[in-house]
Protein backbone atom coordinates (compact mmCIF):
# COMPACT_ATOMS: atom_id res chain seq x y z
CA UNK A 1 0.00 0.00 0.00
CA UNK A 2 2.97 2.38 -0.06
CA UNK A 3 1.57 4.18 -2.89
CA UNK A 4 -1.46 4.82 -1.59
CA UNK A 5 -1.86 7.92 -0.17
CA UNK A 6 -1.95 8.67 3.65
CA UNK A 7 -5.70 9.02 3.31
CA UNK A 8 -6.23 6.12 1.97
CA UNK A 9 -4.10 4.02 4.32
CA UNK A 10 -5.34 5.42 7.41
CA UNK A 11 -8.62 4.54 5.76
CA UNK A 12 -8.17 1.04 5.22
CA UNK A 13 -5.62 -0.06 8.04
CA UNK A 14 -2.51 -2.19 7.90
CA UNK A 15 -4.77 -5.80 6.10
CA UNK A 16 -7.45 -3.68 5.38
CA UNK A 17 -10.29 -5.94 6.56
CA UNK A 18 -10.31 -9.44 8.41
CA UNK A 19 -8.70 -12.05 6.20
CA UNK A 20 -10.45 -14.46 8.29
CA UNK A 21 -13.55 -13.62 7.65
CA UNK A 22 -13.87 -10.70 5.56
CA UNK A 23 -14.80 -8.51 7.54
CA UNK A 24 -14.65 -4.66 6.72
CA UNK A 25 -14.80 -3.36 10.29
CA UNK A 26 -11.65 -5.20 11.98
CA UNK A 27 -13.72 -7.40 14.49
CA UNK A 28 -13.58 -7.12 18.04
CA UNK A 29 -11.66 -9.78 19.12
CA UNK A 30 -12.95 -10.19 23.05
CA UNK A 31 -11.24 -12.80 24.41
CA UNK A 32 -8.23 -13.45 27.10
CA UNK A 33 -7.25 -16.88 25.50
CA UNK A 34 -6.77 -18.79 22.52
CA UNK A 35 -6.85 -22.43 21.17
CA UNK A 36 -3.09 -23.02 20.11
CA UNK A 37 -4.08 -24.24 16.78
CA UNK A 38 -0.37 -24.74 15.57
CA UNK A 39 2.79 -25.13 17.21
CA UNK A 40 3.89 -21.77 16.48
CA UNK A 41 0.55 -19.91 16.81
CA UNK A 42 0.89 -16.04 17.52
CA UNK A 43 -2.11 -15.49 20.17
CA UNK A 44 -2.30 -17.23 23.27
CA UNK A 45 -3.02 -14.63 25.79
CA UNK A 46 -4.66 -10.95 25.60
CA UNK A 47 -1.84 -9.53 27.54
CA UNK A 48 0.48 -10.86 25.00
CA UNK A 49 -0.90 -10.03 22.07
CA UNK A 50 -4.60 -9.53 20.21
CA UNK A 51 -5.83 -9.47 16.79
CA UNK A 52 -7.66 -6.38 17.08
CA UNK A 53 -4.73 -4.50 19.10
CA UNK A 54 -2.25 -5.86 16.56
CA UNK A 55 -4.35 -4.18 13.36
CA UNK A 56 -4.31 -0.81 15.34
CA UNK A 57 -0.28 -1.60 16.07
CA UNK A 58 0.33 -2.33 12.47
CA UNK A 59 -1.67 0.55 11.43
CA UNK A 60 0.02 2.87 13.38
CA UNK A 61 3.53 1.49 12.30
CA UNK A 62 2.21 2.29 8.74
CA UNK A 63 1.35 6.01 9.51
CA UNK A 64 4.17 6.86 11.13
CA UNK A 65 6.42 4.96 8.59
CA UNK A 66 8.01 2.86 11.72
CA UNK A 67 8.94 -0.87 11.96
CA UNK A 68 6.44 -2.17 14.87
CA UNK A 69 3.79 -0.27 17.02
CA UNK A 70 2.62 -1.22 20.73
CA UNK A 71 -0.73 0.12 22.07
CA UNK A 72 -1.08 0.71 25.49
CA UNK A 73 -3.80 1.51 28.06
CA UNK A 74 -3.60 5.43 28.30
CA UNK A 75 -0.51 7.57 26.77
CA UNK A 76 0.97 7.64 29.76
CA UNK A 77 1.49 4.15 29.80
CA UNK A 78 3.29 4.28 26.66
CA UNK A 79 5.66 7.05 28.02
CA UNK A 80 6.12 4.53 31.26
CA UNK A 81 7.29 1.94 28.55
CA UNK A 82 9.50 4.77 26.62
CA UNK A 83 11.15 5.39 30.22
CA UNK A 84 12.03 1.45 30.83
CA UNK A 85 14.17 1.68 28.02
CA UNK A 86 16.70 2.97 30.49
CA UNK A 87 18.00 1.79 33.76
CA UNK A 88 19.59 2.90 36.88
CA UNK A 89 22.33 5.11 36.17
CA UNK A 90 20.98 6.19 33.43
CA UNK A 91 20.21 9.57 32.16
CA UNK A 92 17.63 11.60 30.11
CA UNK A 93 17.12 14.69 28.49
CA UNK A 94 12.96 16.04 28.47
CA UNK A 95 11.13 18.66 27.13
CA UNK A 96 11.22 21.70 29.69
CA UNK A 97 7.90 22.21 29.49
CA UNK A 98 6.56 18.62 29.26
CA UNK A 99 2.74 17.65 29.77
CA UNK A 100 2.45 17.56 33.57
CA UNK A 101 1.54 14.11 34.05
CA UNK A 102 4.83 13.04 32.21
CA UNK A 103 6.10 15.63 34.84
CA UNK A 104 4.53 13.90 38.01
CA UNK A 105 5.32 10.37 36.03
CA UNK A 106 8.95 11.60 36.72
CA UNK A 107 9.13 13.50 39.94
CA UNK A 108 6.97 11.29 42.23
CA UNK A 109 7.74 7.79 41.00
CA UNK A 110 10.44 7.72 37.78
CA UNK A 111 13.23 9.04 39.60
CA UNK A 112 12.82 6.88 42.69
CA UNK A 113 14.79 4.56 40.33
CA UNK A 114 18.06 6.41 40.01
CA UNK A 115 17.15 7.61 36.94
CA UNK A 116 18.29 11.43 36.43
CA UNK A 117 16.16 13.90 34.23
CA UNK A 118 17.43 17.31 33.07
CA UNK A 119 14.52 19.73 31.93
CA UNK A 120 15.98 21.39 28.65
CA UNK A 121 14.75 23.79 26.04
CA UNK A 122 14.40 21.43 23.28
CA UNK A 123 14.44 24.51 20.81
CA UNK A 124 18.15 25.68 21.96
CA UNK A 125 20.12 23.40 20.32
CA UNK A 126 23.36 25.02 21.96
CA UNK A 127 21.69 24.60 25.56
CA UNK A 128 20.69 20.86 24.27
CA UNK A 129 24.07 20.04 23.55
CA UNK A 130 25.33 21.54 26.71
CA UNK A 131 23.20 19.06 29.06
CA UNK A 132 24.62 15.90 27.57
CA UNK A 133 26.27 13.42 29.73
CA UNK A 134 27.52 10.32 29.21
CA UNK A 135 25.55 8.69 30.84
CA UNK A 136 22.80 10.12 28.43
CA UNK A 137 20.81 7.44 26.99
CA UNK A 138 17.21 9.43 25.89
CA UNK A 139 16.10 12.55 24.06
CA UNK A 140 12.34 12.68 25.00
CA UNK A 141 10.66 15.62 22.97
CA UNK A 142 7.63 17.03 22.64
CA UNK A 143 6.82 19.22 19.64
CA UNK A 144 4.91 21.26 19.67
CA UNK A 145 4.72 21.06 23.26
CA UNK A 146 2.15 21.27 25.66
CA UNK A 147 0.95 23.97 26.05
CA UNK A 148 3.25 26.42 25.14
CA UNK A 149 3.83 25.38 21.47
CA UNK A 150 7.16 25.51 21.29
CA UNK A 151 8.61 23.44 18.28
CA UNK A 152 11.89 21.47 18.40
CA UNK A 153 14.07 20.79 15.08
CA UNK A 154 13.11 16.66 15.20
CA UNK A 155 16.18 16.17 12.21
CA UNK A 156 18.57 18.18 14.72
CA UNK A 157 17.76 16.63 17.92
CA UNK A 158 17.76 12.75 16.74
CA UNK A 159 21.51 13.95 14.96
CA UNK A 160 22.48 14.90 18.51
CA UNK A 161 21.69 11.63 20.23
CA UNK A 162 23.15 9.34 17.68
CA UNK A 163 26.14 10.82 18.35
CA UNK A 164 25.45 10.21 22.12
CA UNK A 165 24.89 7.23 21.14
CA UNK A 166 21.28 7.86 22.98
CA UNK A 167 17.28 6.61 21.87
CA UNK A 168 15.39 10.36 20.05
CA UNK A 169 11.70 9.63 21.75
CA UNK A 170 9.54 12.33 19.91
CA UNK A 171 5.89 12.84 21.61
CA UNK A 172 4.02 13.34 18.11
CA UNK A 173 0.27 13.64 20.32
CA UNK A 174 -0.34 17.12 18.93
CA UNK A 175 0.01 17.01 14.84
CA UNK A 176 -0.46 13.36 14.77
CA UNK A 177 1.22 11.17 11.53
CA UNK A 178 -0.88 13.10 9.38
CA UNK A 179 1.05 16.03 9.65
CA UNK A 180 4.30 15.25 11.22
CA UNK A 181 6.28 12.22 10.84
CA UNK A 182 9.28 11.59 13.25
CA UNK A 183 10.67 8.77 12.64
CA UNK A 184 11.98 9.60 8.44
CA UNK A 185 13.51 12.79 10.34
CA UNK A 186 15.37 10.57 12.21
CA UNK A 187 13.67 9.34 15.59
CA UNK A 188 14.15 6.20 17.06
CA UNK A 189 10.96 5.98 18.74
CA UNK A 190 7.67 7.80 18.42
CA UNK A 191 4.59 8.07 21.04
CA UNK A 192 1.11 9.51 20.55
CA UNK A 193 -1.47 9.84 23.40
CA UNK A 194 -3.88 8.13 21.52
CA UNK A 195 -7.00 9.19 23.29
CA UNK A 196 -6.49 12.36 21.72
CA UNK A 197 -6.48 13.19 17.77
CA UNK A 198 -6.33 9.83 16.70
CA UNK A 199 -9.07 8.34 18.72
CA UNK A 200 -10.54 11.69 18.34
CA UNK A 201 -14.24 11.42 19.83
CA UNK A 202 -13.37 12.25 23.46
CA UNK A 203 -14.74 8.35 24.02
CA UNK A 204 -11.43 6.18 24.67
CA UNK A 205 -8.27 6.16 26.03
CA UNK A 206 -5.06 4.53 24.65
CA UNK A 207 -1.52 5.16 24.17
CA UNK A 208 0.52 4.35 21.14
CA UNK A 209 4.25 3.66 20.39
CA UNK A 210 6.05 2.90 16.70
CA UNK A 211 9.75 2.36 16.93
CA UNK A 212 12.44 1.98 14.50
CA UNK A 213 14.87 -1.63 14.38
CA UNK A 214 14.14 -5.03 16.15
CA UNK A 215 16.35 -4.27 18.69
CA UNK A 216 13.65 -1.29 20.47
CA UNK A 217 10.67 -3.73 19.44
CA UNK A 218 11.87 -6.62 21.13
CA UNK A 219 12.12 -4.57 24.31
CA UNK A 220 8.99 -3.25 23.53
CA UNK A 221 7.19 -5.82 23.67
CA UNK A 222 8.63 -7.28 26.89
CA UNK A 223 7.24 -4.26 28.19
CA UNK A 224 3.91 -5.28 27.40
CA UNK A 225 4.09 -9.04 27.67
CA UNK A 226 5.37 -8.24 31.32
CA UNK A 227 3.59 -5.00 32.25
CA UNK A 228 0.51 -5.91 31.23
CA UNK A 229 -0.28 -2.04 29.88
CA UNK A 230 -1.97 -3.39 26.16
CA UNK A 231 -4.92 -1.72 24.89
CA UNK A 232 -8.27 -3.82 25.27
CA UNK A 233 -9.56 -5.01 22.54
CA UNK A 234 -12.59 -2.45 22.50
CA UNK A 235 -10.23 0.66 22.90
CA UNK A 236 -8.07 -0.48 20.05
CA UNK A 237 -11.13 -0.89 17.68
CA UNK A 238 -12.18 2.63 18.71
CA UNK A 239 -9.07 4.02 18.16
CA UNK A 240 -8.93 1.80 14.30
CA UNK A 241 -12.02 3.59 14.00
CA UNK A 242 -11.10 7.13 14.76
CA UNK A 243 -8.16 6.91 12.49
CA UNK A 244 -9.88 6.45 9.57
CA UNK A 245 -11.23 9.85 9.69
CA UNK A 246 -7.94 11.10 10.97
CA UNK A 247 -6.96 13.31 7.22
CA UNK A 248 -10.20 14.61 7.18
CA UNK A 249 -10.78 15.79 10.89
CA UNK A 250 -7.14 17.65 11.02
CA UNK A 251 -7.95 19.59 7.75
CA UNK A 252 -10.78 20.46 9.88
CA UNK A 253 -9.35 20.99 12.84
CA UNK A 254 -6.51 23.29 11.46
CA UNK A 255 -8.59 25.55 9.18
CA UNK A 256 -10.46 26.44 12.48
CA UNK A 257 -7.41 26.93 14.40
CA UNK A 258 -6.27 28.98 12.10
CA UNK A 259 -9.53 31.12 12.15
CA UNK A 260 -9.72 31.06 15.88
CA UNK A 261 -5.59 32.41 16.03
CA UNK A 262 -5.53 35.54 13.72
CA UNK A 263 -8.93 36.15 15.42
CA UNK A 264 -7.60 36.36 19.09
CA UNK A 265 -4.23 37.92 18.55
CA UNK A 266 -6.67 41.12 17.33
CA UNK A 267 -8.81 40.74 20.26
CA UNK A 268 -7.79 43.76 22.63
CA UNK A 269 -8.21 41.31 25.76
CA UNK A 270 -5.92 39.07 24.39
CA UNK A 271 -2.02 39.05 25.22
CA UNK A 272 -0.33 36.41 23.43
CA UNK A 273 -1.24 33.56 21.05
CA UNK A 274 0.91 31.03 20.94
CA UNK A 275 0.29 28.65 17.22
CA UNK A 276 2.70 27.22 15.03
CA UNK A 277 0.72 28.13 12.32
CA UNK A 278 0.97 31.63 13.02
CA UNK A 279 3.94 33.19 10.78
CA UNK A 280 5.21 35.48 13.77
CA UNK A 281 5.81 31.93 15.90
CA UNK A 282 9.05 31.62 16.65
CA UNK A 283 9.08 28.38 15.60
CA UNK A 284 6.85 28.45 12.45
CA UNK A 285 9.96 27.94 9.66
CA UNK A 286 11.37 24.53 11.70
CA UNK A 287 7.78 23.20 11.89
CA UNK A 288 7.39 24.37 8.15
CA UNK A 289 10.19 22.27 7.70
CA UNK A 290 9.54 19.38 9.06
CA UNK A 291 5.81 19.04 9.36
CA UNK A 292 3.28 19.65 6.50
CA UNK A 293 0.74 21.05 9.04
CA UNK A 294 -0.14 23.03 12.03
CA UNK A 295 -2.44 21.12 13.94
CA UNK A 296 -5.89 22.15 16.16
CA UNK A 297 -3.75 23.26 19.26
CA UNK A 298 -3.64 26.91 20.60
CA UNK A 299 -2.51 28.68 23.80
CA UNK A 300 -3.08 32.04 24.50
CA UNK A 301 -2.63 34.40 27.59
CA UNK A 302 -5.15 36.87 28.56
CA UNK A 303 -4.14 40.88 29.83
CA UNK A 304 -5.61 40.32 33.04
CA UNK A 305 -6.66 37.54 35.25
CA UNK A 306 -9.38 38.78 36.44
CA UNK A 307 -12.55 37.23 34.89
CA UNK A 308 -10.29 33.88 33.65
CA UNK A 309 -13.13 31.71 35.79
CA UNK A 310 -16.13 33.53 34.05
CA UNK A 311 -14.54 32.88 30.44
CA UNK A 312 -13.94 29.48 31.12
CA UNK A 313 -17.55 28.49 31.69
CA UNK A 314 -19.52 31.34 29.32
CA UNK A 315 -19.36 29.43 26.42
CA UNK A 316 -22.04 28.00 24.75
CA UNK A 317 -20.52 25.50 22.70
CA UNK A 318 -16.84 25.52 23.79
CA UNK A 319 -17.08 23.66 26.80
CA UNK A 320 -14.58 24.01 29.93
CA UNK A 321 -12.46 20.35 30.10
CA UNK A 322 -9.32 18.93 30.49
CA UNK A 323 -8.63 16.97 27.30
CA UNK A 324 -7.82 17.29 23.46
CA UNK A 325 -7.67 16.21 20.18
CA UNK A 326 -11.54 15.67 20.08
CA UNK A 327 -14.39 16.48 17.91
CA UNK A 328 -15.80 19.15 20.04
CA UNK A 329 -13.81 22.27 20.99
CA UNK A 330 -12.25 22.07 24.43
CA UNK A 331 -11.42 25.07 26.52
CA UNK A 332 -8.40 24.39 29.26
CA UNK A 333 -6.96 26.27 32.33
CA UNK A 334 -3.50 24.45 32.64
CA UNK A 335 -2.46 26.11 35.49
CA UNK A 336 -5.29 23.67 37.65
CA UNK A 337 -5.87 20.79 35.20
CA UNK A 338 -3.18 19.65 32.72
CA UNK A 339 -0.08 21.13 34.46
CA UNK A 340 -0.98 21.44 38.36
CA UNK A 341 1.56 18.73 39.84
CA UNK A 342 4.83 21.21 38.73
CA UNK A 343 4.98 23.78 40.73
CA UNK A 344 4.51 27.28 40.51
CA UNK A 345 7.82 28.50 40.24
CA UNK A 346 8.67 26.17 37.38
CA UNK A 347 5.05 26.74 35.84
CA UNK A 348 5.46 30.20 35.67
CA UNK A 349 9.10 30.60 34.29
CA UNK A 350 7.70 28.69 30.76
CA UNK A 351 4.64 30.78 30.96
CA UNK A 352 1.82 28.53 32.80
CA UNK A 353 0.08 31.73 34.43
CA UNK A 354 -3.08 32.07 35.67
CA UNK A 355 -3.57 33.98 32.40
CA UNK A 356 -3.00 30.99 30.25
CA UNK A 357 -5.92 29.41 28.47
CA UNK A 358 -5.50 26.05 26.08
CA UNK A 359 -7.68 25.98 23.57
CA UNK A 360 -8.26 22.54 21.62
CA UNK A 361 -10.45 23.84 18.23
CA UNK A 362 -12.81 21.10 17.23
CA UNK A 363 -14.37 20.61 14.06
CA UNK A 364 -17.77 22.46 14.36
CA UNK A 365 -18.94 25.09 12.25
CA UNK A 366 -15.91 28.23 11.93
CA UNK A 367 -18.33 30.85 12.56
CA UNK A 368 -19.66 29.13 15.64
CA UNK A 369 -16.44 28.43 17.53
CA UNK A 370 -15.69 32.79 16.88
CA UNK A 371 -19.03 33.76 18.12
CA UNK A 372 -18.38 31.49 21.00
CA UNK A 373 -15.04 32.98 22.19
CA UNK A 374 -16.03 36.33 21.19
CA UNK A 375 -18.67 35.86 24.12
CA UNK A 376 -16.44 33.96 26.16
CA UNK A 377 -13.77 36.90 25.94
CA UNK A 378 -16.19 39.23 26.58
CA UNK A 379 -16.22 38.89 30.49
CA UNK A 380 -12.80 39.12 30.80
CA UNK A 381 -11.01 42.27 32.42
Amino acid sequence: MSHQSFASRAVHGSQGHDPHTGALSFPIYQTSTYVNAEDDWPYCYSRVQNPTREELEKTAALLEEGDDGFAFASGLAAVLACFSLTQAGDHILISDDVYGGTYRLIETIWKRYNVEFTYVDMGDLAAVKAAFRPETKMVFIETPTNPMMKVADIAALSALAKEHGAVCVVDNTFLTPYYQRPIPLGADVVIHSATKFLAGHHDTMAGLIVTKGAELAEKMRLFVKTEGTGLSPFDSWLTLRGIKTLSVRMDKHQQNAVAAADFLQNHPKVERVYFVGLPGHPGYEINRKQSSGFGGMISFSLKSSAGVEKVLRAGEMILFAESLGGVETLITYPMTQTHASIPKELREKQGITDRLLRLSVGIEDTGDILRDLEKMLSLAE
